[in-house]
């Protein structure tokens, strides 16, 4: 049964969710900026590892170069298995903390350290942390979108990829669980294995926007559309999806289902991996914001938004943005991080 938080939980709206970046970088300095990068990786012996949700021309690049583009469980496979001695994490700011909790020894860097996550901003590490005190009863089970002080808090991280598997698990050996931060993610989880789960009050700003009225216009636009969900979508729009998983579970869907057009409900960055993947079909945006979820080209977040080729190649040039962690947090955030990878 889906158990209420009895404390203060800060809502997202407690922080500012930036504006949608612009991209300005013109064809000259696209041309420009690449070769310039590759030259870079082959001095710094780096490699780029890229979220699907990224600019088009960093997961370009990240797979020309010989780098990665998945999702955040596979960026942290790769990222630990790579023998390059460092790593550029274009994401947001937990993927680069991720990255140097498996990898103490390289050295990491983010285009960016102001790519932030709603999650992990709707869960401060204070407030979570007396939230656990107040129920030591509870394995507590943290979302990878968590900064480095929750995942040492935690007993297990999961990804969207294997979460479901992890609390079946621990259902199966008795646990009670405490999940964060994103309760919708929880609550679809708590559908499917019947866990006693106690919910964190966290969402995602891109995926919570979906709306289930404008999906099922849109169903009605687009009758012969599968409809693909993030679970970290709300119920009523998970409800509406013909399959619903992480983002190298929906890019798979693309090639196994034999339609030829796909309602898409989560970020847009996926969208250049999906043409990739499957160049002969469709895809089109589930729309979002406001009552009438009028908006169908601004499911992208806007802190994603911030990578680009060009604060790219200033990190590897001039060494901006590392990742630094503290040295005993890190060690503790490791031994929950590690669980999910060997899980997995």
């Amino acid at each position: 049964m889906q158990q209420s938080i009895p404390v203060s939980i800060p809502s997202i709206n407690k922080f500012t969710v930036p504006s949608m970046p612009v991209n300005d970088i013109d064809d000259d300095e696209r041309e420009a900026l690449i070769p310039r990068i590759k030259q870079l990786l082959k001095e710094k012996d780096a490699a780029i590892v890229a979220h699907y949700y990224t600019d088009k021309d960093i997961q370009i690049l990240a797979e020309e170069s010989g780098g990665y583009v998945s999702d955040s469980l596979d960026m942290a496979r790769f990222g630990n298995s790579h023998p390059a001695k460092t790593l550029i994490v274009a994401g947001v700011r937990f993927m680069g903390e991720t990255a140097k909790i498996l990898n103490p020894e390289k050295r990491v860097f983010m285009p960016t350290l102001k790519a932030d996550c709603s999650l992990d901003l709707s869960c401060p590490p204070d407030e979570f942390a007396r939230f656990c005190d107040e129920h030591p009863d509870r394995t507590v089970v943290v979302y990878a979108n968590t900064s480095v002080q929750v995942k040492a808090r935690a007993d297990w991280v999961v990804t969207s990829s294997n979460a479901i598997q992890v609390v079946q698990h621990l259902m199966d050996e008795g646990e009670k669980i405490l999940w964060a931060p994103d309760r919708h993610l929880g609550h679809y989880i708590q559908s499917l294995t019947g866990a006693d789960m106690l919910m964190w009050n966290g969402a995602c700003v891109v995926h919570e926007s979906f709306k289930a009225t404008g999906l099922a216009k849109l169903k009605q636009k687009y009758p012969d559309a599968a409809v693909l969900v993030h679970p970290e979508s709300p119920a009523a729009v998970i409800a509406m999806a013909d399959v619903v998983g992480s983002t190298s579970r929906l890019i798979k869907a693309t090639q196994e289902l034999p339609n030829q057009s796909f309602i898409v409900a989560t970020d847009n960055g996926i969208f250049h991996k999906m043409q990739q993947v499957a160049p002969e079909k469709s895809f089109i945006s589930a729309p979002i914001g406001g009552r009438g979820a009028t908006c169908l080209s601004c499911a992208h977040c806007p802190w994603m938004g911030m990578n680009n080729l060009r604060n790219v190649a200033t990190a590897l040039e001039f060494g901006n943005n590392e990742i630094v962690l503290d040295a005993d947090i890190a060690q503790k955030a490791l031994r929950s991080t590690q669980r999910m990878l060997q899980f997995s």
